[in-house]
């Protein structure tokens, strides 16, 4: 349990840090970043799973699918899902679309829990509850402030919970699974990333991109190991519940650039905030119970 909570926080830190640092990335495009994202993504997964052990599973995935070839077409599903997903990411801050993208990932832990409760009759504990009510009430104003859900905020709250439940049930919920997910998502990602009239122009105008975008697809490998660890780890309404961190650590960023927080807002972002710090005390609560139980009478 502490295990998935520690990696679902450090992939949530991870996401901020790549949301601040594609803004480094001028005068590449959202399309252009979601490409060279993908592109480089791929390869350092496979060193990672290389060195871990972990590219059995790719293995094992490709013969389970020789087996079953129907469930390459779920496979192609969620694969469509997860790239909708990170191009949306990138896209939404050059687009206008950065307020709807963040409500949707204020959404997406209630959407989470709520599909954790129906689909795998998951149980909260008490901490959990108040975390998932706190949150409920940040959501609800926020949902008053903006006076509507646009579609990136659906796909976003609608789209990840889908994902995962699909994956679960399919047993892709790997590293392997992703993996092939991301080999899946090659065509798309060198379209994006050289099928422009003038695919290098960028490189050839900013040299440092040499350096920032191989980068990007480390950091993106690590927060995307992270998070699928996480979600294969622990229950899937307490994995909803931790995604409040990645948009509240969205927000600091936010303000380390400048940007303020109004006092309409306020009713938003203390009542989530309140809802990582039950988390928080979650992990805590499991840390001790973990080493009472290690200790020797």
């Amino acid at each position: 349990m502490i295990k998935g909570i520690t990696l679902s926080i450090i992939a949530s830190f991870l996401f901020g840090v790549m949301y601040y640092y594609t803004s480094m990335l001028t005068p590449l495009d959202g399309e252009e970043i979601y490409g060279w994202r993908t592109l480089l993504t791929l390869p350092f997964l496979t060193l990672f799973m290389l060195f871990s052990g972990d590219w059995q599973r790719v293995r094992d995935m490709l013969f389970w699918l020789r087996q079953r070839p129907l469930h390459v077409m779920f496979l192609l599903l969620t694969t469509t899902i997860l790239g909708v997903q990170l191009w949306l990411f990138l896209w939404a801050p050059l687009h206008g679309k950065a307020l709807d993208v963040s409500l949707g990932y204020f959404l997406l832990p209630l959407t989470m829990v709520l599909s954790g409760r129906v689909f795998f009759r998951d149980r909260l504990s008490l901490l959990q509850k108040l975390a998932a009510m706190c949150a409920l009430v940040g959501v609800g104003n926020e949902l008053i402030q903006v006076g509507g859900v646009s579609w990136p905020t659906l796909v976003v709250a609608l789209g990840y919970p889908v994902y995962f439940i699909l994956r679960r049930q399919l047993g892709t919920d790997n590293l392997g699974g992703l993996w092939c997910e991301l080999a899946l998502m090659l065509p798309v990602a060198i379209l994006f990333a050289l099928g422009g009239p003038e695919p290098l122009v960028a490189l050839t105008t900013k040299p440092l991109l040499y350096l920032q975008i191989p980068l990007l697809g480390i950091i993106s490998a690590l927060a995307l190991v992270c998070y699928i660890l996480a979600s294969r780890m622990l229950p899937l309404s307490l994995f909803g519940l931790l995604s409040y961190v990645e948009p509240v650590l969205l927000v600091i960023v936010a303000l380390l650039l400048g940007e303020t927080i109004n006092h309409n807002q306020w009713l938003t972002y203390i009542p989530i905030w309140l809802a990582v710090v039950l988390l928080m005390l979650e992990g805590a609560k499991h840390l001790l119970s973990r080493r009472k139980a290690s200790t020797p009478s």
